[in-house]
Order: C-alpha cells, then structure tokens, then sequence
C-alpha cells in the first residue's frame, strides 16, 4: 500500500504557488515560510490526507494571519460589564487618544521646561488640573494605586506601624491583597477593630511611639451590611491630629463627578474625600475617572514633595503617553456636562434604558435581515472594576438563538472578537457595555462569526 504522506507537496512547491507567493509579497518571507512548513507538518501528522491547491492556500494563510496578529488586541465589550478588569478597563476619550497620538508622534517637553529653557519635571504635568478639579493643595501621578500605596507608606512609614481596620484588608484583582502591598512598602500593618466593627477607640488603643500612619481603604469592590460600623475619614484625621499622624485614604475608583443622579450613590469623590481631612487620598485613573491606567495622589503639599523626592518616585513613574492621556481627560471634566458625554465610561453608565433599548433594537434587526434569529430582552449590567458592587444598572441585550457554548466560542474567535456573556442558556450581548460608535462594528463582527 502507497503512504499517502509520500505524495505531500514540498515546502519549495507550495511556496512556488501563486497563493503562497501573493503572501509573501505581504508579509515577511520568514513567517511565510513556517507557515508553510507548520502546514505540512500537520498534514503529515493526520496521515498525508489529499489537498486541493486551495485548501493548501487556505492552510497557510490561516496560520500567517494567526502568527501575524497582535497579542493584545481590541475586543468588543458586550458582557454588560462597563468597567471590565479582564477587557482593560476604561475606554479612552477621543480627545485622550488624539493627545497621544499628538505626542506620540514626535519629541514632547516631557522634562523641559519651555518657558526657562532649562530641565524641566514630569511631575508637574496634570497638576494644575488635579488641583483645579479637586482642590488638592498638590498632586503627583504614578503607574498605578497600587504604587500609590507603596510610595506613600515607604516615604512616610517605613519601618513604622501603619493602622488598618480588619474590614478594609481587601483583595483587589488578580489575587493581589492589600496587606502584601502594604508589607512591601517597608511598613508594618497593625490591624485594628474586628471584620464588621471597628469604631474609633480601637485605632487609639493601637497607637504607639512606632506609629506612622493611619490607612483608611474604601470598600469599592465588596460591601459589608448588617451589624456593621466603621470610622469615618474625617474622624480619622481628628484622632491622627492628636498624635501628629497622617491619614492615607485610599478611595481606589477615582470617581471625579457624582453619579447620584443616575442611581448610583455611595461612592466618594475625590474632591469630597479630600475635604474629610485626609492627608493624602490615593485614586485610579482607568477606573470611573475614565482615563488610562495610573494612580493619582492628592494631598498636602509638603507631604507631595517628600513623596517626590522618594527613590521609588522614579521607579513608579509614568510614561508620556500616559501623562498625555491623563491630561486630556482631566481637561474634560472642567465642563461636567461635557464630561458625561465625551467620557466612554461616564457615558455608558448614565445612558438611559430607552437609548439602549432602541439600539439594541436597531443591531437585532439588522441581524435578522442577515438571517440570524434574535431577540432583545431587558438585562441588568454592572459597573466592575471594584466600584458600586452592589450596583445593578438596568439594560438591555440581544439573544442569539442556538447552542450557546458554540456561539460564545464563534464570537470571541471573530474578528475583531466579541466577548458576550451566556445567561439561562442563551447569548446575550448587553449593549449597556457597548459604545454606541460601536454598533455598526459589532453587527458586522457577529454577522462575520455566525454566518
């Protein structure tokens, strides 16, 4: 019997072949040429199973574009969770992405100063604007809250005691606990109070000579009710005043404008934490303030310097393209009402059932002028990224008839993927978590993966 696999095309063959020579016009011939090579070996494997030239071609340039294509890519969020850690959080403002870009694209006066033509510090970039929108005497940025945390507490209580109540010694994302972050700063966490109760004397039995700082966290990705009692931030600067201590607030979400209006209520701003008397309040700025990945320290001025001044300043710094980023942000919010529109993540939190409703409409319909069954049905999203736990915002999704597991695989596998959630068996794509300069993409994406 003849071994099938001896009748395989080379290597040299498949890349002589029209197909195999248009890619290699297109991508580079190293990529090509394992793609090739990757193809045959698979055909070899399943036992020399017969080719058409096109279903070679097809091989191939499936593999070129699977080896071609970026690990991080863009993906369409249409979990019904807005602020999605895994999906990267918050989408960008235009005009964030057009200062990058503007910055990106040439030198920048990242450490010059224009006006003195002398060095100049990353440092002061954003500042004015952070003290403009949330009255902080002074404001420095780093890469994250995280490093935030670390910074503070290394430049004003290494080797110290730090108070945290046992209520607040949270995990964030990814495994990550509070108490580890704290414990690399240098400092030594004392817990105060109990899970569900902590109340102001158990903070002062716990202060000591050794005593650096008082750090308050606030619960934003979980909530404790019940029999419950915590000490206020602004009781908390009136016992750390007795004894010379300074009051870290970490707020976490960064929320710049309340959302009460909307329904959702319970999450401080940074303006209001800052006026409880903290001596520094530690935010995000890719959570609900809707800007890129950073974290954001406000607080007195001279307490700002030393962090400054910290070596860990530098290893924690930010990037231009951040600082770009941040900057155009901030500039929004002088204008609130601009802010709620312009802002991805303020815009799809505060945008009315009745809106999404009628665009989830509008994609169902043209989904089944394509032939796809569907059908829009009321859902509730939530906000993620550790804020408003117990929020659930009213939306609406569009179900996608057929097997669920299949069709979730489908999706994410498309281009560009579509990440939907399955609920009582069925897709839903919850358009609450959807920017509406996306429906047209979204349509063509799922039309693209399920016909």
């Amino acid at each position: 019997m003849t071994d099938a696999r001896r009748e395989l095309p080379s290597v040299s063959a498949l890349l002589e072949t029209s197909g195999v020579r248009s890619l290699l016009a297109q991508h580079p011939r190293r990529v090509v040429v394992d793609a090739v090579r990757s193809a045959v070996e698979t055909a070899r494997t399943a036992g020399g199973t017969q080719r058409t030239e096109e279903e070679w071609i097809e091989t191939i340039t499936c593999a070129v574009r699977e080896s071609t294509q970026s690990s991080l890519r863009r993906v369409i969020n249409a979990t019904g969770v807005v602020l999605h850690t895994n999906l990267g959080r918050a989408p960008l403002a235009d005009a964030a992405l057009r200062a990058i870009q503007q910055v990106a694209e040439g030198f920048s006066n990242l450490e010059y100063d224009i006006d003195t033509g002398q060095r100049g510090s990353r440092y002061s970039h954003c500042v004015d604007l952070l003290r403009q929108l949330t009255g902080a005497e002074d404001a420095l940025v780093v890469n994250n809250c995280a490093a935030a945390m670390v910074l503070a507490l290394n430049a004003l209580a290494q080797r110290k005691e730090v108070l945290v109540s046992r209520g607040e010694l949270v995990e964030i994302g990814g495994s990550f606990r509070i108490p580890d972050i704290m414990a690399r700063s240098g400092a030594r966490l004392v817990e105060v109070g109990t899970t569900n109760r902590t109340h102001d004397d158990d903070y002062r039995r716990a202060i000591t000579p050794k005593t650096g700082a008082i750090v308050k966290v606030h619960r934003s990705n979980f909530a404790i009710e019940g029999f419950t009692s915590e000490v206020s931030v602004d009781r908390l600067a009136f016992i750390a005043a007795e004894h010379g201590l300074p009051v870290i607030h970490d707020l976490g979400s960064g929320l710049m404008l309340p959302l009460d209006s909307y329904g959702l209520s319970g999450e401080p701003t940074a303006s209001s934490a800052l006026a409880s008397g903290a001596t520094l309040v530690l935010m995000s700025g890719d959570k609900l303030l809707g800007g890129p990945q950073a974290g954001i320290i406000l607080g007195a001025a001279a307490v700002i310097a030393k962090l400054r001044k910290n070596p860990l300043a530098r290893a924690l710094r930010v990037d231009k393209l951040t600082l770009s980023a941040l900057e155009a942000t901030l500039r929004i919010y002088l204008e609130p009402e601009r802010a709620v529109k312009e802002i991805p993540v303020l815009a799809m939190l505060t945008s009315s059932v009745a809106e999404i409703e009628a665009r989830a409409h509008a994609v169902a319909r043209l989904l089944r002028e394509s032939g796809l069954e569907t059908q829009v049905r009321a859902s509730m999203a939530s906000v993620g990224g550790g804020a408003f736990p117990t929020a659930e915002i009213p939306s609406a999704a569009i179900v996608l008839a057929g097997n669920a597991e299949e069709i979730e695989e489908k999706l994410r596998r498309g281009e560009p993927p579509v990440i939907a959630r399955i609920a009582e068996g069925s897709v839903l794509l919850d358009l609450r978590s959807v920017q509406a300069r996306e429906d047209g993409t979204l349509t063509r994406a799922v039309l693209a993966a399920l016909s």
